[in-house]
């Protein structure tokens, strides 16, 4: 076994040895599925960018109209509550939320499933275990951001010409604002790939982070690099597309 995983060489020539497999596309077999390690990233990859998606699209739903809110009316009961709400979403792990989660939506009410895997109710408790802590993050940020960009010269002009306070808001203050926010959202999308661990074990869902955790306690080597190297990949693109949005939302920054 030692020898046909090359574990009898050297650690540096057992590492060139390693990227010459990656680069040419070999990661690979699982010591306990007896597959290749790439078509099972492959065949789970989708399940996990499916919840990744999801647990995005919920924080930006809850974090863009509460982080708005929560600038505008500074001060006030809203912003109180905002921030109290950024602070019990922060202050919560993905392993507390979603048995809580579990308990009373499945459990209680009895209306969404426990576990299974489906673009459906299936998705709407793993999505909302990841969202709500990454909605409390961005909420915090678009709201100092917002604050800020509010007291800037060009804001106060676009009100001295009389245009709605929605326009001003959404079309002059949102655009400037948006950056640091795009900037926590990508650096979140990769946080939440590997927050997928948890989350996935939890409902069952079969995922590139059940499968590594699977890999994990049986040991099973060359599957957990090749997850983990999926993963790092992931979170590098990401962070390359969001300089790439960067470009597109103020042309003053180039690449």
């Amino acid at each position: 076994m030692r020898a046909s995983l090359g574990l009898d060489k050297p650690i540096f020539t057992q590492y060139l040895i390693f990227l010459k497999n990656i680069f040419s596309g070999d990661f690979g077999n699982s010591i306990l599925l007896k597959n290749p390690v790439l078509d099972l990233i492959v065949d789970r990859y989708p399940a996990t960018i499916a919840l990744t998606l999801a647990s995005l699209l919920v924080s930006i739903l809850i974090s863009i109209p509460a982080g708005i809110i929560s600038a505008i009316k500074k001060g006030s009961i809203w912003d109180s509550g905002s921030l109290l709400f950024t602070l019990i979403g922060v202050s919560m792990p993905n392993f507390w939320l979603g048995p809580l989660l579990i308990i009373l939506f499945a459990v209680t009410l009895r209306i969404l499933p426990v576990e299974g895997y489906g673009l459906d109710s299936h998705l709407i408790l793993p999505a909302l275990t990841m969202g709500l802590g990454m909605s409390a993050i961005v909420t915090r940020v678009l709201r100092s951001s917002l604050i800020e960009i509010l007291g800037e010269d060009f804001v106060r002009t676009a009100k001295a010409k009389g245009l709605k306070k929605s326009a001003v808001i959404l079309k002059h203050a949102l655009r400037n604002a948006i950056l640091p926010v795009v900037t926590v959202v990508g650096l979140q999308f990769g946080a939440l790939l590997s927050g997928t661990l948890i989350t996935e074990v939890i409902f069952s869902w079969p995922g590139i982070g059940r499968l590594l955790i699977g890999a994990v306690q049986n040991r099973d080597y060359p599957l957990v690099q090749g997850c983990v190297l999926a993963v790092s990949l992931s979170y590098v693109l990401i962070n390359l597309l969001v300089d790439f949005i960067y470009s597109k939302i103020d042309p003053r920054i180039s690449l």
